[in-house]
């Protein structure tokens, strides 16, 4: 007998299932396409490492999901999902073929099916066919519907969230004890991923770390560039627990920083500890959006701003990155109670950022490791 290894209790499994339920009869749909890995997980807690593969969940406005898979991940679904009906493809099979059968049968064909068009799992060619196979199901794009759902957090997500974070921590310890003139980039990444594995991540990461003249580009990674005295680390460590995610940035110089140095990101912490003072349920995204962007401006420490300040996060599952709620000038969204969201400032090579919950009363910080320069002794 397989041991069950449910991420969550089966009761909250049921009740998503029972949000998504009661949201596709709202709308008049008889079901909902699952593609996207995260929407599967989610609902159904069937998590394997091969979600890359052509996987999907059919979620009835009525009675219990289907899961599509491949045969080999048999396993998986006996351990970690919490329903029972399946059906599995093996490597000879023609899965787009059987994928169709499979939802004519479960569906009918004459259905109104939500689909979850925007997965990237569901390329063009399998849609095509799918749709070519289903001629009289009327299908919708509904690829909104789960991931805003997502955006409020149940207490046992935090908690996953908060594990994260701590291995986050470690990562970034790790990052400035490693980091010193002679020291190569590869040398360090490989410190912060054990760090951050033996303290609860289920990836590696280590996340945005670079060196040198790439320090100033946001997304760099690892290479073999050995560190130089008076060098800028950018790093930014993103570990995961059962994929839930929590991330912060630091900046580091190697051996010697200057005044204007501690001035700078002194200055960028005070912008970023303003903003995050606003936040609250029902402020809009706008609100602390416009703090960043005008007191980095008026600093003079860019030209130009344009990148998001806040992006959503939790479950993520590669390759995705974020979830849909981001803050920029246009953004029309407030935040909500149980938001979980990844806030960054960025200027002349220093990044300074958290993951924060959003609460009843504000902003509680998951991440909390000190808010500074870091210079290595070496």
């Amino acid at each position: 007998m397989v041991q069950t290894t449910y991420w969550f209790d089966p009761a909250e499994y049921r009740a998503r299932l029972a949000r998504v339920q009661a949201a596709l009869k709202a709308r008049g749909l008889d079901a909902l396409l699952a593609f996207q890995p995260e929407t599967v997980t989610w609902v159904t807690g069937f998590f394997t490492r091969g979600y890359g593969s052509f996987q999907f969940a059919i979620i009835p406005a009525e009675g219990d999901p289907t899961l599509f898979c491949r045969d080999v991940e048999e396993y998986y679904l006996d351990s970690t999902c919490v329903f029972s009906d399946r059906v599995m493809w093996t490597d000879s099979d023609d899965k787009t073929a059987l994928a169709a059968q499979t939802i004519a049968a479960r569906t009918g064909r004459a259905a109104a099916i939500g689909v979850e068009l925007g997965a990237w799992v569901l390329n063009a060619q399998r849609w095509e066919a799918i749709r070519a196979a289903l001629p009289g199901v009327r299908m919708v794009d509904e690829s909104a519907l789960v991931p805003g759902m997502r955006l409020i957090k149940s207490p046992a997500e935090i908690a996953y969230q908060r594990r994260a974070a701590k291995a986050a921590e470690a990562g970034m310890q790790a990052a400035i004890d490693s980091a010193g003139v002679g020291v190569s980039e590869r040398e360090m990444a490989a410190e912060i991923c054990a760090a951050m594995i033996r303290a609860g991540s289920d990836l590696p990461g280590p996340g945005v770390m670079s060196s040198g003249e790439r320090a100033f580009h946001l997304h760099g990674g690892y290479s073999d560039r050995v560190l130089e005295h008076g060098d800028i680390v950018q790093i930014e460590t993103t570990p995961n627990a059962r994929h839930y995610h929590a991330r912060f940035m630091r900046p580091i110089r190697v051996a010697q920083a200057s005044d204007a140095d501690h001035r700078l990101v002194e200055r960028l912490i005070s912008i970023q500890d303003a903003a995050i003072a606003t936040v609250a349920p029902g402020v809009p995204a706008t609100t602390p959006d416009a703090i960043y962007r005008d007191g980095v401006l008026s600093a003079g420490l860019r030209e130009t701003y344009t990148n998001k300040t806040f992006y959503s996060v939790g479950l993520l599952l590669q390759p995705s990155g974020g979830e849909p709620l981001e803050a920029h000038p246009g953004a029309d969204w407030s935040f909500a109670e149980g938001m979980v969201f990844h806030t960054y400032v960025l200027a002349q090579g220093f990044g300074m950022s958290e993951t924060i919950r959003v609460t009843a009363k504000g902003a509680e910080r998951l991440t909390n490791f000190p808010r500074q320069l870091f210079v290595t002794a070496r």
